[in-house]
């Protein structure tokens, strides 16, 4: 067995012991998406339309991740929604990024392991590059949605008798703390993915010019950027669906 095989071993066996039927459920999630993943870049390379299949794979991958990680139907409705509308405005976002940064294709520093090899693929790397922004966030915008809506739930558990005004009180708190450490995730996470290549960079004496036009560090900064953001959104939309939802039960129920 090789290094990567133990790894998701000792992953397999962690999750059911910390999380037992619950743990099993999200790796078999993470497998499927594994699969949906690979369907779409088989899609992609079939030249079926890019923003279409990154919106239909988005939903797959969301559903999944949001479904099979939660036990409480009414947080996974709502977390579900709130990915929805926030991976929506981000793949706006992103194609417009796209359009103005033109971060697709092969950089210089990717020369040497191209050599040889044709570049004649057929494919729109434009297409490519939005494609992994959109994927990549999809992640950081459940997980963020997720947290916020299982700890305001259990905020209206435990005082029913709340106002509005104090649930979005409590959101604000509990979003500035989730917030705080999701942000440094992906910034922690994005940093030590790329701190082989800035080492590199500073080695070779690039200018800070030279670090703003690099394609390959600069795909990844605005892929972070646009996750810092997608968690922000649903930060904000997860607590005022909560809100709302909180605001026309308490009518219901008064009625």
């Amino acid at each position: 067995m090789n290094a990567i095989g133990l790894l998701i071993l000792i992953l397999f066996m962690l999750m059911i012991f910390v999380g037992g039927n619950q743990g099993l459920k999200v790796f078999f999630g993470l497998l499927i998406n594994f699969i949906v993943i690979f369907i779409l870049m088989i899609l992609i390379n079939w030249q079926f339309n890019p923003y279409i299949v990154t919106a239909v794979i988005s939903i797959v991958i969301l559903a999944i991740a949001i479904y099979l990680g939660s036990d409480n139907q009414a947080v996974a409705n709502t977390a579900f929604q709130t990915s929805l509308i926030v991976v929506a405005i981000l793949m706006i976002i992103a194609i417009v990024a796209q359009h103005f940064g033109q971060f697709q294709g092969f950089s210089t520093e990717n020369s040497e392991e191209l050599e040889g090899l044709s570049l004649n693929v057929g494919l729109s790397f434009s297409h490519v590059a939005m494609v992994v922004m959109v994927i990549s966030l999809l992640g950081a915008v459940a997980e963020a949605a997720m947290a916020i809506i299982a700890d305001l739930n259990e905020v209206i558990d435990r005082t029913p008798d709340m106002t509005s005004n104090s649930l979005y009180a409590h959101s604000r708190i509990i979003g500035g703390q989730i917030l705080g450490t999701a942000i440094n995730t992906l910034f922690f996470g994005v940093l030590g993915a790329n701190l082989p290549l800035l080492i590199w960079f500073i080695r070779l004496k690039y200018s800070l010019a030279m670090f703003m036009n690099a394609k390959v560090l600069m795909m990844e900064v605005v892929t972070m950027l646009l996750g810092m953001l997608g968690i922000l959104l649903s930060i904000w939309v997860a607590s005022w669906l909560v809100v709302r939802q909180f605001v026309k039960h308490k009518k219901v129920g008064i009625k």
